[in-house]
């Protein structure tokens, strides 16, 4: 009877403990996570799924400041409304603001009192040395911002010439700006950097500026800086910065549509709800730490892509044309090299809602582009990954029962997407060969056909389903082209030449890539390539090895071989053995010992990496977040469950990091709970809903119509 009583008080104690945590989630969210070091993460405000990210600029250019920002540094050069989160690129940086007294000169950056610097959900302030507190704050189109000056006596510093570069110094094409009265400053600026964007914008004060003066150009610059004066009531100046795909008129519309008020903490507290919504999707019983990195990284998930669509539905698409979106969702910042493999296929678990609009938006860029979409931001492609991944995002979508799109005509650009020249993808060459013959492509020839191959058994299962057997039947065929580089001698996947050589000398455990080792890799080693093609071929894998057996000693052999270039630059960072989790080829690796006959294995290596690579300071995230994807390892971790083949509708089993979650679907108040009894050793089993299951994998239907899954 007590041990009856005890059994019943810890399931009151743990179903208070999860019901006390419905609310509140924003509190665990540390936005200085991941920025310090390679992360890339930034601590501005911003919405989920938001156009506009305004936050500080420490510089506008280098590896290390692709988001802008870098936690260590003290000094900045203003406050910009747009970035990315955690990529290895720069871009965006658009329209750099700067408050300063009114009696000080032009400057090109300041310094700031690091201990006064705070982030929450939808706020972030900070006092400059000047003695001037800044504070801002966003809605998804619009960026506002407040300075408290220490006088009446203001001055404000715009620059629309500054920009995040990566190898341009002259970032400004164009442009054309407006003074439409005393308190509002239009127009639009011209960019290439990564893309070649247009942004259209309004600027609208609070209070009318006194006195306007253009500063001096500098040589190949082409567009303005200005020095705005105000004589303010009560030394506070807000202002409010609206953006466009479109056009001025656009952005006036956002801007009224979003904020038409000038009540600083009523945008907060929008934004506080508008968080509050997405993070608590998941609720989890852990501690204080732990709680700080998961919602942290639910966090930085539901950044992007962001909706760049106007109010009305308006965008404006790759072809440069103004056209409307459907539903008014029409997204970029796609990292699809990154973020196929583990973010999206989260985003059709915990944020349903807007997946048809993910799809939607592939096929709109397709048919401007004439192709899906690779990487894109402000809606154009960049090109600057390989693969063309947003195949598998629509396979999967189709897999787990998203109708909400015209599939035939996904299926159409699919195909037409894997036989039609395009950008980093030549299929005249790749049928030729059935691989990328190195002295033709003398750059990431391997990692290349590697990578095809999953688009390829993605278009596979897609056509299955929608009984298309002989589409699926030659791209199943097709998504085999891996075995073609399977060099025998060394059990690894190794660059050939058009007339069957290897490539001599063979180095499998230095990393390449195309910026700064160009090589047969793409930001990787020839051992961490290896495991690509078992994402959707395990069982061709494990042939290829000669068996289960032989699979497990070539895992234990890649945790265990000592790294010889750890170098972040390469893609080599947060290393056991030749597992780099800094970058997106290792992240399924681990679970591959799901289906050895030593599981264990993977479920060590995957607490070590959430413990070992994840923390909640600044320097908490080792490897660029790349737009969501090494968070969404950590969400997923932390559930028990990964999409190592991320187009099939299945998760393979792994163990949760917490005793207790739960996952709201968005079906009312239904939820999945999520029970981590197991407590070490080779042999454990699933239970969903009380049955037993044998497979080392659980398919999505089975998860998302669970009450309770049970790891023993």
């Amino acid at each position: 009877m007590r041990k009856i009583l005890l059994w019943i008080l810890c399931l009151i104690t743990v179903s208070g403990s999860l019901n006390a945590q419905k609310k509140g989630h924003t509190k665990y969210v540390n936005l200085f996570i991941g920025t310090d070091g390679t992360g890339h993460a930034f601590p501005g405000p911003c919405r989920p799924f938001g156009m506009v990210q305004p936050g500080p600029d420490n510089q506008d250019t280098g590896w290390e400041y692709t988001s802008g920002y870098q936690y260590r540094d003290t000094s900045l050069l203003g406050f910009s409304q747009t970035r990315a989160n955690g990529t290895g690129i720069p871009e965006f940086g658009d329209i750099l603001l700067l408050p300063m007294p009114i009696d000080r000169d032009p400057v090109r950056r300041i310094g700031y009192d690091k201990s006064s610097e705070k982030a929450t959900t939808g706020y972030y302030s900070v006092k400059l040395n000047s003695n001037i507190a800044v504070e801002l704050t966003a809605s998804e189109r619009v960026a506002f911002h407040r300075y408290r000056y220490p006088t009446n006596g203001a001055r404000l510093q715009i620059d629309f010439q500054h920009g995040l570069r990566f190898l341009t110094d002259s970032l400004v094409l164009a442009s054309d700006i407006q003074f439409e009265n005393d308190s509002t400053i239009s127009g639009s600026v011209k960019t290439k950097n990564w893309v070649e964007k247009t942004y259209y914008f309004v600027i609208r004060f609070n209070q009318a500026f006194k006195q306007v003066k253009e500063l001096p150009k500098n040589p190949r610059e082409n567009a303005p800086r200005y020095l705005l004066d105000f004589q303010l009531n009560h030394r506070t100046l807000t202002t409010k910065i609206a953006l466009s795909t479109v056009s001025i008129e656009g952005a006036h519309a956002n801007l009224q549509a979003e904020i038409p008020h000038w009540d600083f903490q009523k945008v907060v507290k929008a934004s506080k709800q508008a968080w509050e919504t997405y993070l608590g999707r998941i609720h989890i019983q852990a501690s204080k730490k732990q709680k700080e990195i998961f919602y942290t990284s639910m966090y930085r998930l539901f950044i992007q892509p962001s909706n760049i669509a106007d109010v009305d539905g308006q965008y404006r698409g790759a072809d440069d044309q103004v056209k409307t979106a459907k539903n008014k969702t029409y997204y970029s910042t796609l990292s699809l090299w990154d973020t196929y493999r583990a973010a999206h296929p989260l985003y059709t678990l915990l944020a349903p809602e807007r997946v048809n609009g993910f799809i939607n938006t592939f096929i709109d860029h397709a048919d401007a582009a004439g192709f899906l979409p690779i990487w894109t931001a402000w809606g154009k492609d960049n090109y600057c990954m390989i693969g063309n991944h947003a195949i598998p995002v629509i396979a999967d979508a189709y897999q787990k029962g998203f109708r909400g799109f015209d599939a035939e005509k996904a299926l159409q650009w699919m195909v037409k997407s894997s036989t039609e020249n395009h950008i980093n993808s030549n299929w005249t060459l790749l049928n030729k060969f059935g691989y990328y013959p190195m002295d033709s492509l003398d750059n990431e020839s391997v990692s290349r056909t590697l990578e095809h191959g999953i688009d390829d058994a993605a278009i596979a299962q897609m056509a299955k389903a929608m009984g298309k057997p002989e589409l699926a039947k030659n791209y199943e065929h097709r998504s085999k082209n891996y075995k073609n580089l399977f060099d025998s001698s060394t059990n690894l996947f190794r660059g050939k030449d058009s007339k069957g050589n290897w490539r001599t000398p063979f180095d499998p455990l230095t990393a390449t890539s195309p910026l700064n080792n160009p090589g047969d890799y793409t930001e990787a080693n020839a051992w961490q390539y290896f495991w690509t093609p078992a994402q959707y071929d395990l069982e061709g894998t494990i042939s290829l090895l000669g068996g289960k057996n032989v699979l497990e000693a070539k895992l234990d052999s890649f945790f265990s071989i000592k790294s010889v270039n750890a170098n972040k630059y390469l893609g080599q960072e947060a290393m056991i053995g030749q597992y780099a989790h800094g970058n997106e080829p290792s992240h399924h690796i681990a679970y591959l010992y799901a289906y050895t006959l030593h599981p264990e294995k993977g479920r060590k290596i995957i607490k070590d990496i959430s413990a070992q690579f994840y923390s909640n300071t600044p320097n908490g995230m080792i490897g660029n977040d790349d737009c969501g994807q090494m968070s969404a390892w950590y969400i997923f971790s932390t559930l028990g469950v990964y999409p190592v083949n991320p187009n099939n509708g299945q998760y393979t089993v792994g163990i949760p990091q917490v005793r207790n979650a739960k996952i709201y679907t968005g079906q009312g108040d239904k939820y999945i709970q999520i029970k981590n009894l197991y407590r070490g050793g080779q042999d454990s089993y699933l239970k969903i809903d009380g049955r037993t299951i044998k497979e080392t994998y659980i398919t999505h239907d089975q998860l998302i119509n669970a009450k309770k899954v049970v790891f023993n």
